[in-house]
């Protein structure tokens, strides 16, 4: 097969697994754009378990989206219920089954996400090089490794045996918000005395925690970094209902009105919110993302994870990063016992980065 775009069938109808997280998924829109792009006249599906398929809707690169909820798998496995798992991958064959496909591309790179493909019944079956064992039993086909450590540039390399030559790539996220959230961020930030808009007042949204706990920044840091800012800066904090305690601590510091939305919003309310903000503080997850995708600036803090394997591609985007030894290990838990990495984030650091940012 010639190494060449032509080489996609004409109409070909393409599947994408990608069922989880947050931002893997915004990470994997970067895929199906550029085969939209590349190849508009081409079908895609897309695979996807909640809650990330809120994300994927009215994306105009996306013809098909399948949700199939894995946590109910998941859960049932951790349960050795495997009645249950049986139960789970025949309803997610029937629900791929209802449409025929030409390719499938896994974007994930699991064993669970590499049977899921090879149920789609797809012949054509892509793979992507990635360090879980397995995947390639049910590929027809695997994707050229590179040296680039990027994510999305790694997830990219799926299109390569379709002829998408690297320096075809064009880097960004996708993610359409609802009509029904037009004007929706002017009236909740009325509602809690928050000034959109206003030159002299910017709108700092910091998002205090992860899924990973050593990828957390303390909340003394957090709160020693955002009281050297002027009262002029609006400081909302935003997060999960469970992110409340550490949002509380950190306010403790502060010394001055600032506002929590933590649990008060879908993930597109809070892209809207996003998107009518100045910068976003955060650490390596989802939202980072998010405010990638709707073209708000960020300053992201960087331990155990590094900017060069997640970080945003576009303009507009500052990280600072753990000047501790071990940064960047990717480990879920610190070897250390002690989180040194992020703590080795010094808060001063980050106040001088937020003022500069932020003031003019």
């Amino acid at each position: 097969m010639q190494n060449t775009i032509s080489s996609i069938p004409s109409g070909a109808r393409i599947l994408i697994t990608r069922l989880s997280a947050i931002g893997d998924v915004l990470h994997a829109t970067s895929v199906a754009h550029n085969l939209r792009r590349l190849r508009p006249d081409c079908h895609i599906t897309w695979l996807v378990s909640p809650p990330a398929d809120i994300l994927l809707r009215g994306n105009p690169d996306i013809d098909r989206l399948l949700v199939w909820d894995r946590r109910r798998l998941d859960r049932a496995f951790a349960k050795k219920n495997f009645r249950e798992v049986w139960t789970c991958l025949k309803e997610a064959r029937a629900l791929l089954q209802t449409h025929p496909y030409d390719i499938a591309l896994d974007i994930q790179g699991l064993f669970l996400s590499g049977l899921l493909t090879r149920l789609s019944g797809a012949p054509r079956r892509i793979g992507i090089h990635e360090r879980h064992e397995g995947n390639f039993l049910f590929m027809t086909e695997m994707a050229p490794d590179i040296p680039d450590r990027h994510k999305i540039r790694r997830y990219m390399t799926a299109l390569q045996p379709l002829g998408i030559r690297p320096q075809d790539f064009q880097p960004g996220l996708v993610l359409r918000l609802p009509p029904e959230l037009d004007g929706f961020a002017a009236a909740f930030w009325h509602r809690r005395g928050i000034e959109p808009g206003n030159p002299g007042r910017p709108i700092l949204i910091v998002n205090t925690r992860t899924t990973w706990p050593d990828k957390n920044w303390a909340p003394e840091s957090f709160g020693f970094a955002l009281r050297e800012l002027p009262e002029s800066v609006q400081i909302v904090f935003s997060g999960a209902p469970g992110d409340r305690p550490f949002i509380e601590q950190t306010r403790k510091y502060i010394n001055r009105p600032t506002l929590s939305i933590a649990g008060e919003t879908s993930l597109t309310e809070l892209a809207a919110l996003l998107r009518s903000a100045n910068l976003l503080l955060t650490g390596d997850t989802g939202p980072l993302y998010i405010a990638e995708a709707v073209g708000t600036p960020t300053l992201s803090l960087w331990g155990p994870t590094h900017p060069d394997i997640y970080g945003p591609l576009t303009p507009g985007h500052h990280f600072i990063l753990s000047p501790h030894s071990c940064t960047a290990c990717c480990k879920t838990k610190c070897r250390h016992r002690n989180n040194a990495c992020m703590n080795a984030i010094r808060p001063e650091i980050v106040a001088e980065a937020l003022r500069n940012l932020l003031l003019p």
